[in-house]
C-alpha cells in the first residue's frame, strides 16, 4: 500500500458573512475603519480570537497572529491590512483605558462629593440653643440595637467623626469648616460658604507658615523643611490658623497650581463652572486636563512645572496628577 504524502495545511477562507453572534459582530465592528476584510476578521474569529483577547495582548502577540495567518494558513493578508489589525487593536485598548480612567474619575468625584455633604452641618438637625450640635449628634445616635445594617454603621462613623471634628482636646467646641462654592475672579462669596478666591489665599498663607517655620529651624540649628509638610500645619494650627488643615489643602493642590501656572485658564474655568451652576467636585476635577496638557508641553516633567514656579514648588505634586500624566503619556506612545 502506497502511504500518500502529507499536504501542507491549507486555509480555505471562508466567506466573512459566515459567522454569526455576538462576538463576530464585536470583531466585525473593531475592525471596520481598517481596512481589515471582512474574510480576514472570520478567520481571526475561527482561531478563536475574541474582542477581550486581542485588546489584552501586547503588539508583540499581535504581531505573531499576523506571522501565523500568512504562514500557517496561508492568508494573503495585504500590507494595509496587517496594519490596519495592529492600529484597530491599539486604538480600542486606548478607549478601553480612557473609559476605565473616566470611571475611577467619576467615582473619585462622587466620592469627594459624599464626604463634603457629611461635612456639612444639617439644618434641620441642629437646635438654636448652645449646645445644639452635640444634642444632634445624640439625635443622630438613636439607633435600632438589634439592627446591623450597613446604614446604622455608617451612621455611628459619621457621629464619630462629627464629635472628632467638633470637640477639640481641650473639650471646648470648634468651628465647623464650611465647603466652597465654585465663584469667578474677584466676586464675593454668599452667604456661609467660602468662594475660589479664598481658597488659594489659604495656600498663599501656608507659605508665610512655611517661611515662620523655616526661621524658627534656623534658630534652633535645624533641618528647614523646604516644603509644606505636617509640621507647617501644626505650627499653623498653634498660632491660631486651624482653618488650615492637611486633608483640606492636599484636595485642592491641582487646582491652586492651575492658577498659578494659567490663570487665564483658571479664570475661564471658574466662569464656565459657576454659569452652568456646578459645584465645586465637577470643578476640581476638570482642573486635572488642562494641567495634563501643560505636562504634554513640558516633555511631561510635571514636578519641573512645579519646582519652576515659585509658589508651586513648596509643594508636592499630587499623585492623581503624576498618575494622570503617566496615561496620557502612555496613551501617546511617548
Amino acid at each position: 500500500m502506497v502511504q500518500a504524502e502529507p499536504t501542507a495545511l491549507l486555509y480555505k477562507r471562508p466567506d466573512g458573512t459566515a459567522l454569526a453572534g455576538r462576538e463576530s459582530r464585536r470583531l466585525k465592528e473593531l475592525f471596520k475603519d481598517f481596512g481589515v476584510q471582512p474574510s480576514t476578521v472570520t478567520v481571526m474569529g475561527q482561531m478563536g480570537f475574541t474582542l477581550s483577547t486581542l485588546i489584552n495582548m501586547k503588539d508583540e502577540e499581535v504581531d505573531f497572529v499576523i506571522k501565523s495567518m500568512i504562514e500557517e494558513y496561508h492568508l494573503d493578508l495585504l500590507m494595509g491590512e496587517q496594519f490596519g489589525i495592529k492600529a484597530a487593536v491599539r486604538a480600542k485598548r486606548r478607549l478601553v483605558v480612557e473609559e476605565l480612567e473616566q470611571q475611577r474619575m467619576d467615582m473619585a468625584a462622587l466620592s469627594n462629593e459624599k464626604k463634603r455633604r457629611l461635612e456639612e452641618p444639617s439644618d434641620g438637625l441642629l437646635l438654636k440653643d448652645g449646645n445644639g450640635s452635640l444634642e444632634a449628634l445624640g439625635l443622630l445616635g438613636l439607633t435600632d440595637p438589634d439592627s446591623d445594617s450597613e446604614g446604622k454603621k455608617a451612621a455611628k462613623r459619621r457621629q464619630r467623626k462629627r464629635r472628632s471634628k467638633e470637640v477639640g482636646d481641650d473639650g471646648e467646641e470648634r468651628p465647623r469648616e464650611h465647603p466652597f462654592i465654585v465663584t469667578e475672579p474677584g466676586e464675593p462669596a454668599k452667604g456661609k460658604k467660602n468662594g475660589l478666591d479664598y481658597l488659594f489665599d489659604l495656600y498663599e498663607q501656608c507659605g508665610k507658615f512655611l517661611e515662620e517655620v523655616q526661621h524658627i529651624a534656623k534658630e534652633k540649628g535645624e533641618k528647614c523643611p523646604s516644603k509644606v509638610t505636617n509640621e507647617v500645619f501644626r505650627h499653623a494650627k498653634l498660632t491660631g490658623a486651624g482653618y488650615i488643615n492637611k486633608p483640606k489643602m492636599r484636595d485642592y493642590v491641582h487646582c491652586y497650581a492651575l492658577h498659578c501656572l494659567d490663570v487665564e485658564t483658571s479664570n475661564n474655568l471658574r466662569k464656565e463652572f459657576k454659569e452652568r451652576g456646578e459645584n465645586v467636585g465637577a470643578w476640581c476635577q476638570a482642573c486635572y486636563f488642562p494641567l495634563v496638557t501643560l505636562a504634554r508641553q513640558n516633555e511631561w516633567d510635571i514636578d519641573d512645572l512645579f519646582n519652576q514656579n515659585d509658589k508651586l514648588r513648596i509643594w508636592y505634586v499630587p499623585t492623581k496628577l503624576r498618575q494622570l500624566c503617566h496615561i496620557e503619556r502612555m496613551k501617546h506612545g511617548e
